[in-house]
Order: structure tokens, then sequence, then C-alpha cells
């Protein structure tokens, strides 16, 4: 007779990202120490949870790094994402981690190295974007369809993918963004996110409006709060000077969430930070 071995038991922490007082942001479940799992278990483990991602963290393995990440949605892993980068530097640096620099801290993850800086509160430096440029006529005609938008109302589609895989839209307005209704059935493999300025940024408390959409294959979903895609939005937008250089992005209001996401683009460089905040704090038990 053969017994199972014994779990190992870890710490856990799920952290709300791009919210100052939590429960309104976008949250990913952390696991720290995790160099012992395999990556069947943090599969399976992301699969369990049903977030959008779930984070490990393990020892770097470039020596320029202060941990190394590993990213996973419940449909497999992903080199890079947004609120996972926050939420994990944030959860590494409350169980005591303590970066090389004290200013940022130097994540290791399936994109390279992944520079977040420290201060008011975290925020990531946007990685290369791995596509960028117009989107095809016949892709941009199956986005329109399966996001149930009219050409006219669209000022211009391109490609942000820094990952994901993200599509991005400029719709004429933040309240063309909120009444979107996508196709559920028209879904697909689609990863897509919506943008629109807001007429009066100082009564809206925000600049423009996001939501993000992706697609398993069977449905649409939405995700309250996306970092990847924020960065990839601010790269082509700011670059074309339809977005100033620091601007604040509301996201999650459909799914009665209020994410901010405050951009900052210096230098040549796209910085994208938000407010974290951890919820939950634990031990899980995986072998």
């Amino acid at each position: 007779m053969t017994t199972s071995a014994s779990p190992a038991t870890l710490r856990f922490s799920q952290v709300d990202v791009f919210s100052a007082s939590g429960l309104h942001g976008n949250p990913v479940a952390v696991v720290h120490d995790a160099d012992g799992l395999a990556e069947e278990t943090m599969g399976a483990f992301a699969r369990w949870t049903n977030l959008s991602e779930t984070t490990f963290l393990l020892r770097p393995t470039d020596p320029a790094a202060d941990y190394r990440v590993r990213i996973f949605t419940t449909g497999g892993e992903l080199p890079f994402a947004g609120h996972p980068t926050l939420g994990s530097a944030h959860a590494w640096l409350e169980a005591g981690g303590v970066p090389r620099n004290p200013d940022r801290v130097v994540q290791e993850c399936g994109v390279g190295l992944v520079p977040v800086r420290r201060g008011e509160r975290l925020a990531f430096a946007a990685p290369p974007l791995l596509r960028s440029g117009p989107v095809d006529a016949g892709q941009a005609a199956v986005v329109r369809q399966a996001l149930g938008l009219h050409e006219e109302q669209v000022l211009q589609m391109g490609w942000v993918d820094n990952g994901p895989g993200w599509v991005g839209i400029e719709l004429v307005s933040a309240q063309e963004v909120l009444a979107v209704e996508p196709v559920l059935h028209l879904s697909g493999q689609l990863k897509a996110g919506l943008v629109g300025r807001w007429p009066d940024p100082e009564a809206a408390g925000k600049d423009v409006e996001v939501r993000a959409f992706y697609g398993d294959g069977v449905a649409f979903m939405e995700d309250p709060v996306t970092g990847s895609l924020n960065a990839g939005l601010a790269q082509w937008l700011v670059g074309q000077g339809r977005l100033p250089d620091r601007y604040v992005a509301g996201q999650g209001s459909r799914l009665r969430r209020d994410g901010r996401v405050y951009v900052v683009s210096e230098a040549g460089e796209v910085w994208v930070g938000g407010d974290a905040t951890v919820t939950v704090r634990g031990q899980v038990l995986l072998r």
C-alpha cells in the first residue's frame, strides 16, 4: 500500500490590486516560497482558486532580480500580467522581502525583468509590446461584431499585446465604453480592451474609462481591473499624443468595482501604478 507525500505548508496571500480600500479592485492569489511545487500543482491550484490569476513566488534565476514569479490563469501560464505583478510585489514586500535597491523591486517573469517602483503606490514599468500596429480589416470586423460595436463608435483599433494578446479599441467617449454589451457567443479566443475619455475628468474623478474582455472559446468574461491592458493602451495612446503623460484610468464600474490605475510616462518609459491591499492571509497545503 502506498501513501501520498505529505503536503507542503506554504504562506498564502490574497491581494486586492488597484483599490486603496480593498474589495473594489482585482484580487490575485499569491503563494510564497513555491520553489518545490510542480508546474501541474501550480496549474491545478490556479484552477481551484478560480481567480483571473494566481501567482507563485520563487527564488530568482537572474542575479539582477529580487524574486521570480510564475503567473497562472485558470487556463494556463502567462509570461506577464499587470495586476499580478503589483500584487506579487506587494505580497513579497509585506512578507519581509528586502529588495537590493530600496527604491524599487525587480521581478523576474516570462517576459524578463520587470522593475516595480516604490513610492506613494507601487508602479511597474510597462514591458515592450510584443505586437503593435493596426489590426487587419477582417480581424477588426470580428472584434466589432463580438463587442456589438458599430464602425462609427470606433476611433481606432490596434494591437497592444505585451503578453496576454490584447487588441486595443479607442471609442468616442467613456460613456460609449460603459454602454458596450458584448455578443457572448462570438467570443472565440479574443482579448479586447476598450478605452474612452471622460468629457469632465474632474467631475468623473478619472480621465478615461477602460474595460477588458477575454474569451475562452465559449463565452466572454470581463476583467475587473487590468494592468497589462492599461500598460499597452498607455504605450499606444500616449505615444500618439492622444492621452497626456499623466492620467488616471477607471475600470470595473460595470462589475460594481471601482479600480483606479495611475499612468505616468516619463523619459520614454510608461509606469503603471495602483494601490494594493492584502485581504486574506494564511497558509495553503499543496502537494
